[in-house]
């Protein structure tokens, strides 16, 4: 009879995870913070880190957003909040966890751990927001900004640029409008077996496909239809005298790192 694999325990060392991350948070708050909730359940419904995630949700956006909103007096409303998103997104959150090797430290269930749950993105940037409620119900909230500004400091310098190029349907739908083309329409098309999905999008606009994108799933390939579209209709029209801030710059990088990709 096969032996059941079984996944090493979390890391109990947490003074180096503390060490890594700033300022010490309450004993109590730092191990339900890093109690996810398969490990809960796995132990007779233990509370988890879920109330300590929204908290933390929370601290964290009204942080992110004074920021950008102090920092970049002449954006927008519409264009601060892609700023923000990109931020805070899921992975953004997961890369700040991954330089802090927070992954080890996650109490996980046994299936979840067997399965790769402890470099999961959704997992990782949670178990961030809930250290981020557990530093500001410790220290408050000067301190808690201290520790979030230096953790995302790299995707508030990037956020002008990445947050253009978050959402590229919304970019797409601006630009066509600014040239009275009508709304963009998207096929896709998905082949390969259930477990490996693949999706093709066409971006039509006035009932001709500028652009097409690849990917696991119908969003990612919309997305990258829409930003082919997009570079398609700037190089033929122009930006319709749009003041995008930070939109053609996201292009503009998107592109060299598919150059640099292909010569590698």
């Amino acid at each position: 009879m096969a032996k059941r694999r079984s996944a090493p325990p979390a890391r109990t060392d947490t003074e180096a995870l503390v060490y890594r991350w700033g300022p010490s948070i309450d004993g109590e708050l730092l191990d339900l913070a890093l109690t996810h909730r398969s490990y809960a359940h796995e132990n007779g419904g233990l509370p988890t880190n879920e109330r300590l995630e929204f908290l933390g949700d929370s601290v964290l956006g009204i942080i992110v957003t004074e920021h950008l909103y102090r920092t970049h007096p002449d954006v927008p409303e519409g264009q601060l909040a892609k700023m923000r998103a990109a931020t805070v997104s899921e992975p953004a959150l997961a890369a700040v966890a991954r330089d802090l090797g927070l992954g080890e430290f996650i109490k996980l269930g046994k299936g979840e751990a067997l399965s790769g749950g402890r470099d999961k993105d959704s997992i990782l940037s949670d178990t961030v927001e809930a250290l981020i409620g557990a530093t500001y119900l410790t220290h408050g909230l000067e301190e808690t900004r201290t520790v979030v500004t230096r953790l995302v400091s790299r995707f508030l310098d990037s956020a002008r640029t990445r947050g253009a190029g978050l959402d590229w349907k919304t970019s797409l739908q601006e630009l066509t409008a600014a040239h009275q083309l009508g709304n963009p329409a998207y096929e896709v098309a998905g082949t390969g077996p259930d477990h490996q999905r693949v999706f093709t999008a066409s971006a039509i606009v006035d009932g001709e496909v500028l652009g097409q994108g690849t990917g696991s799933s119908k969003k990612v390939a919309e997305h990258d239809a829409a930003e082919a579209a997009y570079a398609a209709i700037l190089a033929a029209r122009g930006d319709g005298g749009l003041d995008l801030p930070g939109v053609n710059e996201a292009l503009r990088a998107d592109l060299l790192t598919q150059q640099t990709t292909q010569k590698s």
